[in-house]
């Protein structure tokens, strides 16, 4: 029984529940071996079913914003450059990583105006040590103990040393992130404004597209389970969900169904290391009811007329109403005229 098909069924049932014994007629139209379990007090998830990729979060594009040159070398790809690190070199000279999000677009020394780069410059120069006696203010403004902090620097990147961050010489991006493709070749003519990188985030998590008219049926901290290839399930929960949906049209110029990005943490697979852009199946709860009536979906029998019923092991029938079904369990919610420690019969296995 599919989720969507017992929820809908669900919907259309009675009130009033009774119990009764069954028809002799009834009983020589079903002989099938059964077993009975108990009916217990327990916990169901409702879930629904997409797919989803299992890889690295965000996407950079590192820009050559320095003078013209011939491109010397490259981080590898996979590999993962941190702050300071060196992202690639023209004509040797290297273009490190530091960290912020407004991007380098001029010189900075002592005869700059105030600005917001002036600030993430000096927040690195504090998390790079460059700053040993507290002389130096992070604010916007580049003073003479911000030069002497970037001397520091350049002394221990055994570069001039002038007190000067030349544009072309650092690239600014929000965190560390893991190489995944140059976009020119090593001896290749680095051009101002040339893309040499891409990146991502070192993030793991797994992003999926959900239809747009189920976006207001999870929340950030809803929980997943997602299941990768040569691992099983890995628990995770849900970190965003997109705002605004989007829609794209296929090879025949048909409108696709709108969606909206939905991104995931989850814990580290087996195998997860190696990796990347992984195809895996999610399913996504949607609600959550604890300290209930539980049976096993195959107790549930269709009703005479409308809802739903529950054959007891004295073989009478108990009129059942259905709550919150979990396709992982196999287990739904039910109420009506029975207790905890029943027993109801289900199909023998």
């Amino acid at each position: 029984m599919s989720l969507t098909g017992a929820v809908v069924a669900a919907g259309a049932l009675v009130t009033g529940y009774t119990v009764t014994a069954e028809p002799e007629a009834a009983a020589s139209a079903t002989e099938v071996p059964t077993n009975t379990v108990a009916v217990e007090k327990g916990t169901v998830t409702q879930r629904f079913r997409i797919s989803g990729t299992y890889g690295f979060d965000g996407s950079y594009t590192i820009v050559h914003r320095g003078a013209a040159g011939i491109l010397t070398g490259t981080a590898r790809a996979g590999s993962t450059v941190r702050r300071g690190g060196v992202l690639y070199r023209v004509d040797g000279a290297p273009v490190r990583l530091l960290y912020g999000n407004v991007p380098a677009y001029r010189d900075l020394d002592v005869s700059v105006t105030d600005g917001d780069d002036v600030r993430q410059l000096e927040r690195n120069l504090k998390a790079l040590g460059m700053d040993p006696d507290g002389e130096m203010t992070v604010d916007r403004d580049f003073t003479a103990a911000t030069a002497a902090a970037v001397k520091r620097l350049q002394k221990k990147w055994n570069v001039t040393r002038n007190g000067r961050l030349t544009l072309g010489t650092v690239a600014f991006l929000a965190g560390e992130i893991r190489v995944t493709e140059a976009k020119i070749g090593v001896g290749a003519s680095a051009g101002p404004d040339q893309p040499v990188l891409t990146g991502t985030t070192t993030r793991r998590v797994v992003t999926a597209d959900l239809a747009a008219e189920k976006q207001n049926q999870i929340k950030a901290g809803d929980q997943v389970s997602v299941t990768v290839p040569g691992a099983g399930p890995v628990d995770g929960e849900v970190l965003e969900v997109g705002k605004v949906a989007t829609s794209a049209t296929d090879d025949n110029g048909n409108q696709e169904p709108a969606t909206v990005r939905v991104v995931m943490r989850i814990g580290t697979p087996k195998g997860g290391a190696t990796l990347d852009q992984a195809s895996v199946q999610i399913s996504l709860a949607t609600a959550r009811h604890d300290d209930v009536l539980v049976v096993p979906m195959a107790a549930l029998l269709a009703a005479p007329g409308t809802g739903y019923r529950v054959r007891l092991a004295s073989g009478a029938y108990a009129d059942v109403k259905p709550g919150l079904y979990d396709d992982a369990s196999g287990l739904v919610e039910v109420t009506g005229n029975i207790r905890a420690g029943d027993r109801v019969e289900v199909p023998a296995t």
